[in-house]
């Protein structure tokens, strides 16, 4: 077994629906490519990628006693995924997807039946007790946990996902907390390196910040004035390219976890995601360490390192 790694967020029941076209044009009734369905959200991905990867995870998260719960659950439990972290709520979160052509995608989360939840500060701490790394999603029941977290002593890192001002109101406890931050590029109001290199520069506890490029593939940049830039791979036809973020998070986050080493880690990153979007139901799939060694292998992409200059805050 790897890393004992805390994940805290959202776990959600999502289906998925294979479109002609984004957006699909109004009718009363539409028939879909093709439907997969499956447990998901942020954190349930994330978990699902590292413990396939071997680590020991510790999810915690908020399930309804409702019929989607008793999937999630469910399927939680076959994952090894199903713990005292986990706790009940009324109604559980669910979600659509819609797949478009090329792998295009819209997701409509429905968070409402979790947001509210205040989740038991005794009990994140219990389960961040000797943990080697705490995955802090920015799911809104998770903020009240951060200020907690930032005082065990442990390695935080958050995904903020569509972020697009290094200030942000809402992220800014994350942000200042995090020791690794990614992000996607769509909606970044400058370059994803200037974009990088300014996070680091504003948040003196950030060392390592990692911007996913979608069909580009990933951006990482390091404290010590390294860029390290990975072209998108894609092993298998492309179908759905949601969830293709938090994979990448994961995977960083497993191989950084191991070996401290950011270009490796990158590396396999986007090779993972690369092959999960090949899928119709992309958070259902994960590779081993073995599997995902073998692809890196026969179709790892090509990494570029420059830069040098430490950074300095300003």
């Amino acid at each position: 077994m790897g890393r004992t790694i805390v994940v805290a967020g959202v776990v959600s029941f999502y289906m998925t629906l294979g479109v002609r076209e984004l957006p699909p044009p109004y009718a009363s009734i539409s028939t879909p490519r093709w439907s997969a369905a499956g447990v998901s959200g942020a954190a349930g991905h994330i978990a699902r990628v590292l413990r396939t990867l071997g680590d020991d995870v510790r999810l915690c998260s908020v399930v309804g006693r409702d019929l989607f719960g008793a999937v999630i659950r469910d399927e939680l439990g076959g994952l090894g995924l199903y713990g005292p972290g986990v706790v009940e709520s009324e109604r559980s979160s669910a979600g659509v997807v819609l797949a478009g052509p090329g792998g295009r995608r819209m997701g409509f989360p429905c968070l409402e039946p979790v947001n509210g939840v205040r989740y038991p500060p005794a009990t994140f701490e219990a389960q961040a007790r000797k943990a080697d790394l705490l995955v802090l999603t920015n799911a809104k029941f998770v903020r009240e946990l951060v200020p907690r977290a930032a005082g065990l002593g442990v390695p935080i890192a958050v995904d903020a996902h569509l972020i697009s001002d290094l200030g942000d109101p809402y992220n800014r406890p994350w942000l200042e907390a995090a020791t690794i931050v990614f992000c996607s590029h769509e909606r970044l109001p400058c370059r994803p390196d200037d974009w990088a290199f300014g996070l680091l520069r504003r948040y003196p506890r950030c060392a390592v910040v990692g911007v996913g490029l979608g069909a580009e593939g990933a951006l990482v940049a390091m404290r010590d004035g390294r860029r390290i830039r990975v072209d998108a791979v894609t092993p298998r036809t492309v179908i759905n390219t949601a969830g293709a973020g938090d994979a990448m998070f994961a995977t960083f986050l497993h191989y950084m976890c191991d070996d401290g080493d950011p270009v490796r880690a990158a590396r396999y990153a986007v090779t993972h995601a690369g092959w999960k979007i090949g899928d119709r139901a992309p958070v259902t799939v994960s590779l081993t360490r073995e599997e995902l060694s073998a692809l890196v292998a026969a179709h790892g992409p090509y990494v570029a390192v420059d830069g040098d200059s430490p950074v300095t805050e300003s």
